[in-house]
């Protein structure tokens, strides 16, 4: 027995059109569903496939004075504005980087976990823990005691070309998107070797990482920060925002500079 006369045949495809398009619509507005679960998860692996803040390809260091209390940091890259999104300093404590791709909330929550007492191996877990983009994250941190960790990525972009670390007697160089190995060695060498202040220091290592090579990508940004007991905030903080030759620019302006954080190799004469 036919479920419709002949006669009608000509509306099944009318009727069988509008039942598809209503199951479509209460599964969109339900979110529930094969196709509405596929949908979500397609969405998940986007964001976890792509960085929120951005990549940046950069080198950096971080520093600490024990005697003093003094803690920096100095980066450059081809990523604009890039002192304002990468270092993180506070006088006392300690100093952090997170580059690649960065995370700028992790700034101040890394800095609030060496202050309570966590060694840098445990801020860097802490962080790391229940982040989907661990692989693709390259952290620095320091405290300041002079102790220091590194966490390079696993799973670097392929601009990357080379990324790694280096670290010694309360420093730590670290970078990713360089031309090489010789840009890390080259601002180890440098932070060691230069008198002077913690600043004139970190200056010096991002003009060596510069020279050596730096971001393969070019030169855009640089920046330093510095922070020191009983200041609040920044004791200093340097940076070029857009240059096309950002860390001889941020150098220049350093050497300008009159400032309590240079030592007195570093100050004008």
């Amino acid at each position: 027995m036919e479920r419709f006369p002949k006669r009608d045949a000509r509306y099944l495809p009318r009727a069988i059109g509008v039942c598809l398009v209503s199951s479509f619509i209460l599964t969109v507005l339900s979110g529930c569903g094969d196709n509405g679960l596929a949908e979500r998860a397609k969405s998940s692996a986007w964001a976890e496939a792509h960085p929120t803040e951005g990549v940046s390809g950069t080198f950096s260091i971080v520093a600490v004075d024990p005697n003093t209390g003094v803690c920096g940091a100095a980066v450059a890259s081809k990523y604009p504005a890039v002192g304002k999104v990468v270092p993180y300093v506070r006088a006392g404590v300690g100093a952090f980087c997170t580059q690649h791709w960065h995370n700028p909330p992790w700034g101040e929550r890394a800095l609030d976990l060496l202050a309570r007492g966590d060694l840098p191996e445990q801020v860097l877990a802490e962080l790391l823990r229940d982040d989907p983009q661990r692989d693709k994250r390259q952290l620095a941190i320091i405290d300041r005691s002079g102790r220091a960790a590194n966490r390079n990525p696993g799973n670097a972009d392929p601009s990357g070309i080379w990324w790694g670390a280096a670290s010694g007697r309360y420093y730590a160089c670290q970078g990713n998107t360089l031309v090489g190995s010789e840009v890390i060695f080259a601002m180890a060498r440098a932070y060691e070797q230069t008198q002077g202040s913690l600043a004139d220091r970190l200056m010096a290592a991002l003009v060596a990482g510069d020279k050596a090579g730096g971001d393969h990508r070019g030169r855009l940004a640089a920046g330093m920060r510095i922070a020191k007991k009983g200041v609040g905030g920044y004791w200093l903080e340097l940076y070029v925002d857009k240059s096309d030759d950002a860390v001889t620019e941020l150098a220049k302006k350093y050497a300008a500079l009159e400032h309590g954080a240079k030592g007195a190799s570093g100050k004008r004469r």
